[in-house]
């Protein structure tokens, strides 16, 4: 099966590769990206090598890089919740997504979340995508409420897992519906 690369006007998404470990260590070891995205720092390059190879290796999870540069800057995926309910395989799936602080505020991950949004339906045939973000991480509702995503629902004490603790998790999501109305209004 060949790589899916995804381009934007900025940014190629791109599959992960274990040369890439040193670049998602830099950004990956702030205490600023990790914690409240819900997975802890990263300790070192070996462990991001590991990362590299247990979780973002996986399919439909892609390194956000720079057009001008080839080293990737943050991580966007979609991702399957079958304790949630959807699955890209019944035609539902969540985006999570980061980026690394020198690149905060310039809108490089609303861009990368809306070309995974049009891959997701247009090209996978999704007719639903949800993202969540935990209680406090701001950066992350306004990628969603910036991308057309509608709050849906909030849960308390939802257990965030790599982080051995439960948070309040907000939920937001959009249909295909919702989407083809937003980019045929101009909101793309």
């Amino acid at each position: 099966m060949a790589e899916t690369i995804l381009r934007t006007e900025r940014l190629i998404l791109r599959p992960w590769h274990m040369e890439d470990a040193q670049a998602l260590y830099e950004y990956a070891r702030d205490p600023r990206v990790g914690p409240i995205a819900g997975w802890p720092v990263h300790t070192g390059v070996d462990n991001s090598r590991e990362i590299i190879r247990d979780i973002l290796s996986k399919e439909e999870t892609y390194a956000v890089v720079l057009k001008r540069d080839s080293r990737p800057i943050g991580s966007i995926g979609l991702i399957s919740s079958e304790k949630d309910g959807w699955t890209l395989e019944t035609g539902g799936g969540e985006i999570g997504y980061w980026i690394g602080v020198p690149f905060w505020g310039r809108g490089l991950i609303p861009e990368a979340v809306r070309e995974l949004m049009r891959h997701g339906f247009e090209d996978l045939g999704l007719k639903t995508l949800w993202c969540g973000y935990y209680e406090g991480n701001d950066r992350s509702r306004r990628v969603q409420e910036k991308c057309g995503f509608l709050y849906h629902h909030t849960e308390h004490g939802r257990l965030c897992p790599l982080m051995h603790e439960t948070r309040i998790t907000h939920f937001s999501c959009i249909t295909k519906e919702q989407w083809h109305q937003n980019i045929s209004g101009g909101r793309r």
